[in-house]
């Protein structure tokens, strides 16, 4: 398998599909493909190695969600605990009653961030979270899901941050990233000292080019994930992720845990880690796996406009190619994408800086090379 992905990702790399990667496979806790090719930095021609952190976008929410999943484990939180218990201003306008199960499953109704919302504010956790806080809900929390993708991140992160004392960067760092030996590959804030090491991300060759006369906010006014509702939307223009706001030094030097930074073999590590033991390491129990992995929402998603299957902080099913209930995980905007399946013990990530906006041909290739391979079956 390591040879047959090696392959692949090198035909990639080389065809211009791709600039530089890694792809990571763990079987049964035990680490099977550890790839990498191209370049993590096109300028320098510095080479992709194991180590090095990618900025994988929404790829991070399932790591947001492990790191709640460990503290519900640790007895820390609940999953039903009104979110204004721990956080007060929260329950503003109608979301008294919201719970960290519906911020899991991107049912608290707040799916939006102010529509003028630029990097520099996503980098201030206070005000954003001040501005979560106050917003009245689009609908009424748990009645619908429908995806978060900036407010996801908040909302975990400050409950996290409240029921702890310390940011959702320190905790990942104390109770899953160092535990299992990848704490300087899994991060929400990156420290300055490390920027250096990082991939930097470059945008793919996009034909598409905006009709004269019109605007992006005119164009995609009727399209359900840009809409605005009091000022509200799901996806301001002037923090859109794509390479340059993932090379930015004050994103990735900042806790935005609606995104994270990291090598494809500590996330998926951390993914083996939930289904079993990984070196003496298993982050949360078998009756907690069932639960987290469970279905708790398929239907219409209230911001995307398609179908949704979700569990508690992951997506159900990969893609249209790797569509398995037991597979959950996140994928990330740029085409990076981390999941385990429950059926054959196997957790896979693929971590990439040509940012393909919302393509994921790459891990259905790779990714799909090693699912495909069934484990045990």
């Amino acid at each position: 398998m390591q040879k047959r992905v090696q392959e692949a990702a090198d035909k990639l790399v080389e065809s211009g599909a791709e600039r530089g990667l890694q792809v990571a496979a763990y079987r049964h806790g035990e680490l099977v493909v550890d790839v990498v090719a191209g370049v993590a930095d096109p300028a320098t021609g510095r080479l992709v190695t194991p180590d090095t952190p990618f900025w994988s976008a929404s790829t991070g929410k399932g790591v947001t969600s492990t790191v709640a999943h460990v503290l519900v484990e640790r007895g820390v939180l609940g999953y039903d605990t009104p979110i204004a218990e721990l956080w007060p201003e929260f329950g503003a306008h109608g979301k008294e009653r919201a719970t960290l199960r519906h911020a899991l499953t991107h049912s608290t109704g707040v799916p939006g961030v102010p529509v003028a919302t630029t990097p520099e504010d996503l980098c201030d956790w206070e005000a954003m979270c001040a501005v979560i806080a106050g917003a009245t809900p689009w609908w009424e929390p748990g009645t619908r899901s429908g995806y978060h993708p900036q407010s996801f991140g908040y909302i975990v992160g400050e409950i996290v941050r409240r029921a702890t004392g310390t940011p959702i960067s320190h905790v990942l760092r104390e109770e899953v990233a160092g535990p299992l030996g990848v704490a300087d590959e899994l991060f929400f804030g990156v420290p300055e000292s490390e920027l250096g090491r990082l991939a930097r991300l470059e945008d793919a060759p996009n034909d598409f080019e905006m009709p004269e006369g019109m605007s992006a906010e005119t164009m995609f006014a009727d399209v359900p994930f840009f809409k605005v509702v009091d000022g509200y939307t799901a996806a301001p223009m002037a923090a859109m992720p794509d390479a340059a706001f993932g090379n930015r030094a004050d994103v990735l030097t900042s806790d935005i845990p609606a995104g994270g930074t990291m090598s494809a073999r500590a996330v998926a590590r951390m993914y083996a880690a939930l289904l079993g033991e990984v070196d003496g390491v298993r982050l949360v129990s078998p009756e907690r796996l069932r639960e987290i992995t469970a279905v708790e929402f398929g239907g219409m998603d209230e911001v995307t406009a398609f179908p949704a299957t979700r569990s508690l902080g992951y997506a159900l099913g990969a893609t249209e190619l790797l569509d398995s209930p037991t597979l959950f995980g996140m994928a990330g905007s740029g085409g990076s994408a981390a999941y385990a399946d429950t059926a054959t013990g196997i957790a896979v990530a693929v971590t990439k800086n040509l940012v393909s906006a919302g393509e994921f041909g790459t891990f259905d290739a790779l990714g799909g090379l090693v699912l495909n391979a069934g484990g045990d079956r």
